[in-house]
């Protein structure tokens, strides 16, 4: 393997290789950018290009593509409460806080920066566990999967604000939201009233938009001023500021980028769980969690690691088992394939130059877009100082343009519409947007693999497992901290006005 790292690094800076990487790179991030398209999109736009070319030429122009995706995303998020791609969702928590309270520059500086690093990081333990990476994926199975989604979930109690009871309200709709569809397991239609529409479910990224943007815009035209209410910083030291969170909180990092590189190494999971539950252990395991979507650095650095992280996870049985972690390793995958290149077991011993050429592609392509998106941080936050009257009509179209590019169907800008009006209810009385999203995200997993683990070994197939149980005794601690913690403050007062 050592002997194939100077080879694979020569197919990258071996011309054209290093244009092909920049010119991905920069299409992915405006993929990102734009509400409701990314990698699936990018990639299947791409791949048509590189049928003519060379193996290692194409794969770099994917991965960069790829690679850049994310971290495009997260400006929108941050900026203008959209998430570019589902997997920003959670950025937007304390990203939008962070501009509204004119540190935009500093939220883009620290989410830039830990999606490299998180990308570096993720690449990094791919090359490590390469040769092992089989025992870690088949390590996890229908049980594990229950119960991270049970997990995340929790996340629900613990992350929840003001009412408990309206979160976990919030978490039931998003819950039976994600009921709608074909039952996973029997196959039979389920509330779908007849419509081809509602048989595939509700999909993420129509609701996502319709959730956060539409229901902004609405918001948007309803406030006067700009979207920052204080001063903008817009000179590069806000954005210097935001780099140098990402050492501040380096455990933040650490443990962020740790979960998005295993959820990426798991199949069919995604990057919007990565993402909830990077989000959700920052929240639940630091110092100060009532900061947490208010504008909390952290609650930037740690989705924003995650995302990253997990691309290079996903990378691990893609190229060990041919099995793609999330969509864009699919169609990766379908790519090294029209280039003759097998992914599966033989390809470390037929082609280890390719596959350590994808991993290192993917580390250049991640601080390509990381460099981009710090250098043009400080003009973009300038966009926080214009005024929301014209702000609000921009957010409302790219919305439902978003909507719409994500499937070509008028279906998903009625849903995007009909959860705009939904999240905007929500957020007037209160009920915890958040909670909703992550209960849709992690419904679908949850169910599926419940009762999966039901058919194969029964009520205790959920305990039986190491990794199973493990997950699950985290979860029990998740839900016991906040309580636990009040009863040691209120025993700490107590004592301290004694002793006075």
């Amino acid at each position: 393997m050592i002997e194939h790292i100077l080879p694979s690094l020569a197919d990258i800076f071996s011309w054209p290789s290093p244009l092909y990487l920049v010119l991905g790179t920069l299409i992915g991030l405006l993929f990102g950018i734009l509400p409701g398209l990314g990698g699936p999109q990018v990639l299947a736009l791409l791949l048509p290009i590189t049928f003519s070319m060379p193996a290692a030429h194409a794969v770099t122009l994917l991965i960069g593509a790829a690679g850049a995706v994310a971290t495009g995303g997260s400006l929108t998020a941050i900026l203008m409460n959209t998430p570019g791609t589902g997997q920003n969702a959670a950025t937007m928590f304390d990203g939008f806080p962070l501009a509204k309270q004119g540190k935009a520059g500093m939220a883009i500086g620290a989410a830039a920066f830990a999606s490299v690093m998180g990308g570096i990081f993720g690449a990094v333990i791919l090359t490590m566990i390469l040769p092992v990476g089989k025992y870690v994926v088949l390590a996890f199975s229908y049980p594990e999967y229950f119960m991270m989604a049970l997990m995340g979930l929790a996340m629900i109690a613990v992350m929840s604000e003001g009412s408990l009871w309206k979160a976990m309200i919030a978490g039931g709709i998003g819950l039976m939201f994600s009921f709608i569809g074909t039952d996973p397991v029997t196959g039979v239609d389920r509330f779908a009233f007849g419509t081809d529409y509602l048989v595939d479910g509700i999909k993420l990224v129509p609701a996502l938009i319709g959730v956060f943007a539409v229901a902004e815009a609405i918001t948007l035209f309803q406030r006067k001023g700009a979207i920052a209410t204080e001063r903008v910083n817009t000179s590069l030291n806000g954005v210097a500021s935001g780099i140098r969170s990402v050492f501040t909180h380096f455990g933040v990092f650490l443990k962020s980028s740790s979960i998005g590189t295993l959820i990426g190494i798991i199949p069919g999971v995604g990057g919007a769980v990565a993402n909830f539950l990077a989000y959700g252990q920052a929240a639940s395991t630091r110092k100060n969690p009532e900061n947490f979507g208010k504008g909390d650095i952290r609650g930037v650095i740690a989705p924003e690691a995650a995302n990253n992280a997990k691309d290079g996870g996903a990378l691990v049985p893609t190229l060990i088992f041919g099995i793609p972690g999330s969509l864009e390793m699919a169609i990766l995958m379908g790519a090294l394939m029209l280039h003759g290149i097998q992914p599966g077991p033989r390809l470390m011993m037929d082609h280890p130059q390719i596959a350590l050429t994808l991993i290192y592609a993917l580390v250049f392509a991640n601080i390509i877009a990381g460099a981009v998106t710090i250098l043009a941080a400080a003009p973009l936050t300038r966009l926080t100082t214009i005024k929301t009257v014209y702000i609000a009509p921009v957010v409302l179209m790219l919305a439902l343009v978003g909507a719409y590019a994500s499937d070509g169907s008028i279906g998903d800008v009625i849903t995007a519409l009909g959860f705009g009006l939904l999240g905007f209810a929500m957020h007037q009385y209160g009920y915890s947007r958040v909670a909703l999203i992550i209960a849709l995200v992690l419904g679908e997993l949850m169910q599926k693999s419940f009762h999966q683990t039901l058919a194969l070994s029964g009520p205790s197939g959920f305990f039986v497992r190491p990794i199973s149980l493990t997950l699950f005794l985290i979860t029990v601690l998740l839900l016991i901290w906040p309580l636990a913690k009040k009863v040691i403050n209120e025993r700490n007062k107590k004592s301290s006005g004694a002793s006075l």
